[in-house]
């Protein structure tokens, strides 16, 4: 099933070599190339962060002032951090608004951070960093040689567009299979054009610059060998990847013997080889079937009662897999809701429980999601989203578990891919129909059937 990254005959594939030597072409590029941008395809956890912050480093260290454009507060903050603990000795300031809570305290105490509402108190510091939303109401006497745009497939191109002024060269960092830009009109009458609002900022950037050099990074570092051959061959298709460790590099293991349930079995499952489905009676159901929300809570229950461990390459010592290290995804807010309140009544706390968009970017030892479609009358485009199940696959070291009513696959068939195809625009993904078929067709091999 894997479509991964083929290593020369002969040799063993190296996934060290491989990002290292991908990311000193993506530096050389954006700091020795001659063109206005560098585009960086990058997959789950593959290290864009590191990349990020090694690049905006290196451009500091060049005597290159840089802006960084970010999504989201959280990302912001989270990249300022990252800079302040690399190199505590580097200035970096956080452009926020004026509103209150903008920032994240704890960038208080960093000493070489410098916070401001207004760029020009920030003037002369070699890092700036701020969301594309702040960017766009900034003004300057003249712009930043080189700019970094984070989480580039997150940013609409008109959100691009106003921003764009603000600097003469950039690099583009990005996972094309994660959710698409949200936009909250429909935007049917540009699809195709090169100018469509609606679409992500680099597929709008190579649309115009289609000679733009573009890399990818080429090793997943979070996803373990059991799940990056088919997120790669699900989502990736056509820029396949490799995880960077190898079968029986991890070890998810369970101190307290399986009481013999459907909820044990499938976390032994998953245990044993990084995936577990299970699956309960086919049904319509309501967007937050207590069915299914009882079971997600008591798969996380059971995982938590039986004193799970988890050993990696990151040291020889197990580290218990405690609630913080355990995330549920859910399709909807109100299914996030029930499975909260679900947990709450079991007497768990501290997991991460969230919808798909507030999952991005984030990573645990286990996850355990409600299907998207499960218990559905139909299957909507929302539903059927590629980047929605990209990101609930994806999230995992160890294993992932998911929960979901018999049937999808039937429901699949009875409602067959209707995307029109639109002319200019560039297929790179599958569409979720085609990706649900393929994450359902590997989950089958890991199912075990709830009988109430």
């Amino acid at each position: 099933m894997s479509r991964g990254i083929p290593a020369p005959a002969g040799t063993a594939f190296d996934p060290g070599a491989a990002a290292t030597a991908a990311t000193e072409a993506i530096l050389r590029d954006t700091l020795h190339g001659d063109r206005r941008g560098v585009v960086v395809d990058s997959p789950p956890g593959a290290g864009k962060s590191t990349l990020v912050v090694r690049a905006a480093r290196e451009l500091a260290a060049a005597g290159r002032p840089l802006m960084i454009v970010a999504q989201t507060n959280a990302q912001v903050d989270d990249l300022v951090l990252r800079l302040a603990e690399k190199d505590p000795e580097l200035p970096v300031g956080r452009l926020h608004s004026s509103e209150p809570g903008a920032y994240d305290p704890a960038l208080e105490d960093v000493p070489s951070v410098r916070t401001a509402a207004k760029v020009a108190d920030l003037k002369g510091l070699p890092i700036v960093v701020a969301t594309a939303a702040k960017w766009a109401y900034t003004k300057v006497d003249e712009p930043w040689p080189h700019a970094i745009v984070d989480e580039a497939y997150q940013m609409r191109s008109d959100a691009l567009l106003t921003v764009a002024g603000l600097f003469e060269r950039a690099l583009f960092v990005g996972d094309p299979g994660q959710l698409d830009p949200f936009s909250v009109v429909g935007a049917d009458q540009w699809a195709g054009l090169s100018y469509d609002p609606s679409a992500s900022a680099v597929s709008t950037l190579l649309a115009h610059n289609p000679d733009l050099p573009q890399h990818r990074l080429p090793v997943s570092w979070r996803l373990p060998a059991s799940a990056a051959p088919l997120v790669s061959h699900a989502f990736y298709p056509y820029t396949p990847f490799r995880s960077g460790t190898g079968y029986g590099d991890r070890r998810l293991t369970l101190g307290v013997p399986s009481d013999g349930s459907a909820v044990d079995r499938v976390v032994d499952e998953a245990a044993e080889t990084g995936w577990g489905l299970l699956e309960l009676p086919a049904r319509h159901t309501p967007r937050t079937d207590p069915e299914a929300v009882r079971a997600v809570a008591q798969v996380v229950r059971r995982l938590l009662d039986r004193g799970g461990a988890t050993v990696s390459e990151r040291g020889p010592d197990p580290a218990p897999l405690t609630a913080d290290r355990i995330a549920v995804g859910t399709a909807h807010r109100d299914q996030a809701a029930a499975v909260r309140a679900a947990l709450s009544g079991l007497g768990v706390t501290g997991v991460a429980v969230d919808t798909a968009n507030r999952l991005q970017g984030r990573e645990f030892d286990v996850t355990v999601v409600l299907h998207p479609l499960s218990g559905r009358p139909d299957a909507t485009a929302f539903h059927l989203e590629t980047g929605r199940l990209c990101v609930l696959a994806s999230r995992h070291r160890h294993a992932c578990i998911v929960v979901c009513r018999e049937g999808v696959t039937q429901l699949l068939d009875e409602h067959p891919s209707t995307e029109p195809v639109q002319l200019g625009v560039t297929v790179k993904f599958p569409d979720g129909w085609e990706a649900n078929h393929a994450v359902l067709a590997h989950l089958a091999e890991h199912r075990v059937p709830w009988r109430p």
